[in-house]
């Protein structure tokens, strides 16, 4: 990270659930956080939060399945802090219409957009900027779903966080020899604002027995924080409790 002290994160979709948290913890540990997302109400609220406890934040509006827009602010960030060491791309979405049943191009084509191309333009635009430094270090926020195929999640969401994945793995080939790493960050049920665009809407008990978005928050710092030599290439993470094991019914042979 920078030689002068000074480390540089940029967090999309920090405006809650798991990018909000992860900004915070980020910040908790010294970094300067550059928070993205589609809502500047938001955006100000966590930065409040952040700044009133001590740490550095600032907020850039942002629709990450707009490529110009993305490159705009990462070139923005570098002209104002000089460099960017962490990417987080936590910014994702899903549909209530999930299901081969009901669902609609509309939706597939726009959580293509942002779950799969905004993360690719994010880690393009940022790419510039680390390789100069030679080192830089990003956390795709994956899913559960990007590893294990159920219904629940639906085609399209399930279908671009397999692809992120692959994305992740990609990008250690080619970028490792530029002292640049990935992680692919893939946690099962958290309870953050997305699961209310459920069918079903899990009940408090249920969400109580869920990963926290704090959880995710610690985890995203906890990689963050290794020493550029360190490669945590992909964190599968779930609740104790988790639904999917459950509901899976035991085999009778």
């Amino acid at each position: 990270m920078s030689i002068h002290g000074k480390r540089v994160a940029w967090v999309t979709g920090g405006g809650s659930g798991i990018g909000e948290a992860g900004a915070e913890a980020l910040a908790a540990d010294g970094w300067t956080v550059v928070v993205s997302g589609r809502r500047k109400d938001a955006l100000d609220a966590v930065v409040a939060r952040i700044t009133n406890n001590g740490g550095k934040a600032e907020a850039i509006p942002l629709d990450v399945s707009i490529a110009d827009d993305v490159n705009k602010a990462a070139q923005r960030i570098v002209a104002q802090h000089g460099r960017i060491d962490l990417l987080v791309n936590s910014a994702g979405i899903n549909v209530t219409k999930r299901s081969w049943a009901d669902m609609e191009l509309e939706g597939w084509n726009r959580l293509v957009e942002i779950n799969l191309n905004g993360v690719l333009y994010c880690m393009r635009a940022v790419l510039p900027a680390m390789r100069s430094q030679q080192d830089g270090c990003i956390i795709n926020v994956a899913s559960w779903a990007g590893r294990h195929v159920s219904k629940m999640p639906g085609p399209a969401y399930t279908t671009t966080k397999h692809a992120v994945l692959a994305l992740t793995h990609s990008f250690n080939m080619d970028e490792c020899v530029n002292g640049l790493r990935a992680c692919c960050l893939s946690p099962g049920e958290v309870a953050t604002p997305i699961l209310k665009l459920r069918p079903v809407v899990p009940s408090e008990q249920e969400q109580a027995r869920m990963l926290q978005s704090e959880d995710l928050g610690r985890t995203i710092a906890f990689v963050a924080n290794m020493p550029p030599r360190v490669c945590v290439n992909e964190i599968l993470i779930s609740p104790t409790w988790n639904r999917g094991f459950i509901q899976t019914p035991a085999s009778r042979d």
